[in-house]
């Protein structure tokens, strides 16, 4: 069984949305989309709905007509593959660079690896400079730029919005709770500065912990789940503060994959 979270450049168009919804629609997990951030969270299962998606991103999306908060390097943006269950670690690698053959061969755009090769942080800083794609043409796709095609264990994206923070204010605390386990960037969003985190390592670092590291250091206005977390992680912390921390049984990848079978 495998999980993949691909990061779509696109949070606007809900036509779009729901064009790139459509083609998935039998193996579609979630959908987490942010204006400001323009960017939408696909979270599907199997290996062929990655490739179903990928190809309709590039028809539909152009990088040069994209303006959003967030980082970026292409409209398929990044494609990480993710084992659960019975399923290793070198199956999703198997997955992973496959994908990666097929999105340079079919698509013509060109991957760059993360995992064992290095992080995805490290692409961010040196694609381009440094770093040229392991799979694929040497040089970006005319509209869809490239693609960061990786494998990893389950991780959680977690949004806070700060209450009376400012950028600056915000910049300051990334810099300060970023450690093994919690990547951290800020952005502007709805008007608030965001700490937008991934928890790599959520059994060190999980949802409460990450919302009690931030709220040391500023008011939070409220908490995002981005996509969906494992149910071993949520039951791990007080049901009384599921709401607060906007988690819940509704928002693990078991109940997402159970409803998803039921109505099939």
């Amino acid at each position: 069984m495998i999980e993949c979270v691909i990061n779509i450049s696109e949070g606007q168009s809900p036509e779009t949305l729901t064009q790139l919804s459509a083609s998935v629609a039998g193996d579609l997990l979630d959908i987490h989309s942010d204006h400001d951030h323009h960017r939408s969270v696909f979270t599907v299962r199997g290996i062929q709905a990655p490739r179903q998606l990928a190809a309709h991103a590039v028809r539909l999306l152009d990088i040069h007509e994209h303006a959003g908060v967030h980082p970026r390097l292409g409209v398929v943006d990044v494609v990480p593959f993710v084992p659960l269950g019975s399923t290793t670690m070198s199956e999703a690698l198997r997955e992973r660079d496959a994908f990666a053959q097929w999105a340079a061969t079919e698509l013509e755009v060109p991957c760059f690896y993360y995992g064992p090769e290095r992080s995805l942080p490290d692409i961010r800083r040196t694609a381009w400079t440094s770093l040229f794609p392991d799979v694929g043409p040497r040089t970006a796709h005319p509209t869809a730029g490239a693609i960061c095609v990786g494998v990893r264990e389950v991780l959680v994206a977690y949004n806070l919005f700060l209450a009376d923070a400012t950028m600056e204010k915000a910049h300051e605390i990334v810099l300060k709770i970023r450690q093994p386990g919690l990547r951290a960037l800020s952005f502007l969003v709805d008007g608030y500065a965001q700490i937008s985190m991934n928890l790599t390592e959520i059994s060190t670092i999980n949802v409460d912990m990450a919302y009690d590291i931030v709220a040391q250091h500023a008011n939070i206005a409220r908490a995002e789940l981005v996509g969906l977390m494992p149910k071993n992680a949520l039951i791990k912390i007080d049901v009384s503060r599921w709401t607060q921390l906007d988690i819940g049984v509704d928002k693990t990848i078991e109940a997402r994959f159970d409803t998803l079978i039921k109505v099939q």
